[in-house]
């Protein structure tokens, strides 16, 4: 327990006469600082107004952490650590009647993480003439062990305990699309409310079972057990063992340490005499986590340090709580499927790239991040006939499977009309596929750079290249000089509009490195594309010296924005050094 004067006050400087304040005037005087007892004032609003030195000491917080701030966000917590609803908070209920008020024993943070069983005094005051406040008083109730902590009796939850836990269960589990993360935050919030330990077991898609997460309250703090982790044995189909029974969705049930006392009957039953041992729970409540079509699973919450065991009163609760689970694991588990389902879709869609003799290509991807893996930006690179090679990027409206499709369409067109004419200009090449657009594909609009790669009979490398609205190219010599090929652009896919689409031509520099890229890698909600742009070349420009593959992989990590919202697609090449 933290006593008055148990903490040094903050960087050992003395409070001044009037307490610490902020700037709402003098505070009768030294009356704050001179009380020996932790004291602080409030406004109208719950704010803290100003604090003695006391009060510092007894919470391990400065001025500044509590000048200023909600008193009851910043302070006021359960037994378990969890903010304590605002209407069941009698120290602002006094300070909204004016009335004064006490408490015993309640738990108050302090800036360590820990927290602090007081007993307080709520009384009006007025900091300032003609306002509104309180006065408040923390002092240490005394108790034989005021830290919470392991190997207590653990009280009761109130009926509004209950509604608040599943209430809060609700909204955490809805929140989240990641089975990991739902199955944390369970845990979070189960240990050390209702139980020591928390032990999940599911089963995966192809029915077998796997101990996902072992979480124990020690310390004060929450542990996962990686070594209680792992695979388990199948669900036996008659075993009346309350595991087995809960994993195959029967109702849930009260364990103790004498129901896996007698021999096995499965190897799920060896599984849960070594938790029990390993655990030291003397008692726990088991109860299965149904989706809305299978069994997902079972929750396990066992007690070990605290005396009280599980009752059939509890089971309830419980049932609530992993009817939750249930259902926000469904959720989960579609999403990745879908999201999987997604992820192979654009392996398939992304080509490999062709071998070029003397030269090095590679090529990234990144979708979306809050939307289904994939969309619209692609890249290509394929042999034409005869010595030429052909290189695209393009980027179809949306991130999502719908752009997909239309990028599926255009990228196998193109292809089609780019082999069908080696011999054609990218500009006419182009020129035929924004009128196939028009007509047969179902896409809104597209941008896209099309280029053909030939060795001249100088021995360099010529790029030949149109722009259809996309962001221009960038050319970045070995020494460090970098510039964009602002050349053949032309309007973009799809709006119905005719104008004659423009060629150019570039030599690649021996060792020069081209990066042809979509937009998501230069563009920012708070920033111009001009800046977008002028971070690429200069980052594209430091990295010149690197080997291909770092070159993209650093040039993803520092030119792409951190507030992009948007899939990237990269198509780099290099040149050979001179012969």
């Amino acid at each position: 327990m933290r006593g008055m004067d148990g903490v040094a006050a903050p960087d050992g400087d003395s409070a001044p006469a009037s307490g610490h304040q902020g700037g709402t005037g003098a505070l009768l005087g030294g009356t704050l600082e001179n009380l020996r007892a932790a004291a602080m004032t409030m406004d109208d609003d719950g704010l803290v107004v100003a604090v003695n030195s006391a009060a510092m000491r007894l919470l391990g917080r400065d001025a500044p952490e509590l000048v200023g701030q909600d008193f009851h966000d910043l302070l006021h917590r359960d037994r378990y650590g969890h903010s304590v609803p605002r209407t069941r908070c009698r120290i602002r209920k006094a300070l909204l009647t004016g009335s004064t008020g006490h408490g015993d024993a309640e738990w108050f943070a302090c800036g360590d993480g820990t927290l602090a069983q007081l007993s307080w005094l709520a009384t009006p005051y007025a900091s300032v003439p003609g306002g509104a406040g309180a006065l408040v008083l923390l002092y240490d109730p005394e108790l034989p062990d005021a830290r919470h902590g392991d190997g207590e009796h653990s009280a009761p939850l109130t009926e509004l305990d209950r509604l608040a836990l599943l209430a809060e269960t609700t909204t955490q589990l809805t929140s989240t699309l990641d089975v990991d993360e739902a199955l944390h935050r369970l845990a979070a919030l189960t240990v050390p409310r209702l139980a020591d330990w928390a032990v999940f077991d599911l089963i995966t898609e192809r029915d077998e079972v796997r101990r996902v997460l072992v979480m124990e309250h020690k310390d004060g703090i929450r542990v996962e057990r990686d070594d209680l982790r792992g695979p388990m044995p199948p669900v036996p189909a008659e075993s009346p063992m309350p595991l087995s029974r809960a994993l195959r969705g029967a109702a849930s049930s009260l364990v103790g340490p004498s129901t896996y006392q007698g021999p096995p009957d499965s190897g799920i039953a060896v599984e849960q005499q070594r938790l029990f041992t390993a655990t030291g729970m003397h008692s726990a409540v088991i109860a299965p986590i149904r989706g809305l079509r299978d069994v997902l699973g079972a929750l396990t919450l066992g007690r070990a340090r605290r005396h009280d065991p599980f009752t059939p009163a509890d089971l309830p609760l419980l049932e609530d709580l992993t009817r939750r689970a249930g259902l926000a694991l469904d959720n989960a588990r579609l999403y990745q499927r879908q999201r999987k389902v997604a992820e192979t879709m654009q392996r398939h869609l992304l080509p490999q790239l062709p071998v070029v003799p003397g030269l090095e290509m590679t090529a990234r991807y990144l979708p979306a991040p809050d939307a289904s893996s994939v969309g619209g930006d692609w890249y290509d690179a394929f042999a034409l006939t005869g010595p030429a090679h052909a290189l695209a990027i393009g980027d179809v409206v949306g991130h999502d499977l719908d752009a997909a499709a239309g990028m599926a369409q255009v990228r196998n067109m193109l292809r089609a009309f780019a082999w069908s004419h080696p011999e054609s200009a990218p500009s006419a090449v182009v020129t035929r596929l924004d009128e196939a657009v028009m007509h047969i594909a179902e896409v809104p609009m597209a941008t896209m750079i099309l280029a053909t790669l030939a060795l001249g009979d100088d021995a360099l490398w010529r790029l030949r290249w149109t722009n259809a609205g996309h962001p221009p190219p960038l050319l970045i010599t070995h020494d460090g000089q970098s510039r964009y090929l602002e050349e053949g652009h032309g309007i973009l896919l799809g709006t119905g509009v005719t104008r004659p689409r423009p060629d150019a031509v570039a030599v690649l520099p021996p060792r020069a490195t081209l990066l042809l890229y979509t937009d998501g890698l230069v563009e920012s909600p708070h920033h111009s594309i001009d800046h977008g742009l002028d971070r690429l070349r200069r980052h594209a420009a430091s990295l010149a010296h690197r080997p291909l593959d770092s070159f993209c992989d650093s040039l993803l990590d520092q030119a792409r924005s951190g507030d992009n919202d948007d899939d990237i697609a990269m198509l780099a090449l290099r040149a050979p050094p001179p012969p």
